[in-house]
């Protein structure tokens, strides 16, 4: 059974490093304003928290500096070929993938100010 938003807003205050806590209570904020559904809400919740589990009270969001270092988060949900036969486990891999990649955009912008800012362009918009 899904888990409800209320539910994984609640295990917010669980998390052990009060900088990461409230990173995710700023990061929640943000998507209430831009009118994300209950869903996406969740569902971001849901893998930033599992990044905080993997990282450990020590430390915060702000010193993962380099992709191997959530490379290494995500390498966890690789599954070996007897227990996913079908490599079910890459459409995980990715998805954790591209809400981590949404939640960094946004604390890059958050940080420095940008919130109205346009983030990352690509060559198509320069």
């Amino acid at each position: 059974m899904p888990v409800k938003l209320s539910t994984t807003i609640g295990k917010i205050e669980n998390i052990s490093n009060a900088i990461n806590r409230e990173i995710i209570k700023e990061f929640l904020i943000y998507m209430n304003k831009n009118g994300s559904s209950e869903h996406h809400q969740n569902n971001n919740l849901k893998v930033v928290i599992a990044f905080d589990n993997f990282l450990g009270k020590g430390t915060s969001f702000y010193e993962i500096k380099t992709k191997e270092q959530v490379l290494e988060f995500l390498d966890t949900k690789i599954k070996s070929y007897n227990e996913d036969p079908d490599k079910r486990w890459i459409t995980t891999w990715n998805n954790y993938l591209n809400r981590i990649r949404l939640f960094y955009r946004w604390l890059f912008n958050h940080s420095n100010n940008l919130e109205n800012e346009i983030w990352f362009t690509t060559p198509s918009e320069v």
